[in-house]
């Protein structure tokens, strides 16, 4: 059994809450709507504060919860592909999107969301994975 790893670990960007953040912050400028657009815009600053993501040489963690946590785990071996995405707005602020195709059935897809160079993250994913599936000796069969 090989030691676990980590190879990287981040959370997405605050960008995502961007439209969220204009119009709440514009609804906080009437009297009446403060104190909610207040509470809005801290909850949703916490929700993707509070995202993070582990990649390890066996398997990618993810962490969420502002009062609950949850940690969910998808082993490495079971990721199909890898997607790099690259939208026009995360561009402007040069981050990306990646997209992993998986055999986990509670999983399918698994998107890590506006990180800070996604492609060399895909990269190191994609690594990864072909390194933990040589260790396990598990092959991937595609059927047509």
């Amino acid at each position: 059994m090989r030691a676990e790893n980590l190879l990287w670990s981040g959370t997405p960007s605050q960008v995502t809450n961007f439209g969220a953040f204009v119009i709440w912050g514009l609804l906080a400028c009437t009297v009446v709507l403060a104190p909610v657009a207040l509470f809005v815009i801290l909850w949703k600053y916490l929700v993707v504060k509070n995202q993070v993501y582990e990649l390890t040489n066996q398997r990618l963690k993810m962490h969420s919860g502002v009062l609950s946590k949850r940690i969910e785990e998808l082993e490495l071996y079971r990721v199909r592909d890898t997607q790099f995405e690259q939208p026009f707005f995360l561009r402007l602020f040069g981050l990306g999107n990646v997209i992993l195709l998986t055999t986990d059935t509670t999983s399918p897809e698994v998107i890590v969301p506006a990180i800070p160079n996604a492609q060399a993250i895909r990269e190191q994913i994609r690594d990864a994975v072909e390194e933990t599936r040589d260790s396990k000796r598990v092959r991937v069969a595609e059927l047509e």
